[in-house]
């Protein structure tokens, strides 16, 4: 059984990334606790992003933040996509910055619907 310390830990950081995202004015922002439900990660932060200089903004600050945490990135892209869907794979935390019609197509909060909601944004996306 997983320390309860090191779960409550984990789901602080998951919260506190969402919230930064928040800060750089992601909307819809939303932190699901997936681990019951997915061998391969933890948490899902989702967030939609308003133009594609926003989402090289947002994906600048945001991989300087998890730097200065010690939060590794996986799989670094050197190029942000150009389809309005960047993933950014921390391991236990997957980052989906996302446009606004990308979010609604692929709906990643109804897919994981199961998942616990640990952070809500209060700006809509």
């Amino acid at each position: 059984m997983e320390d309860i310390a090191k779960i409550k830990n984990e789901n602080e950081i998951a919260v506190e990334i969402g919230k930064f995202i928040d800060e750089h004015k992601g909307t819809g922002t939303v932190v699901l606790d997936i681990s019951e439900f997915s061998s391969w990660t933890k948490y899902f932060i989702i967030s939609t992003i308003s133009s594609m200089g926003h989402l090289k903004g947002i994906v600048k600050q945001l991989k300087l933040y998890l730097l200065e945490r010690n939060i590794d990135i996986y799989h670094r892209h050197k190029n942000i996509a150009e389809d309005g869907w960047e993933l950014v794979d921390c391991g236990d935390y997957v980052i989906h910055l996302m446009s606004s019609e990308v979010r609604k197509f692929y709906n990643l909060e109804k897919l994981w619907f199961n998942g616990e909601i640990l952070y809500q944004s209060s700006k809509s996306s």
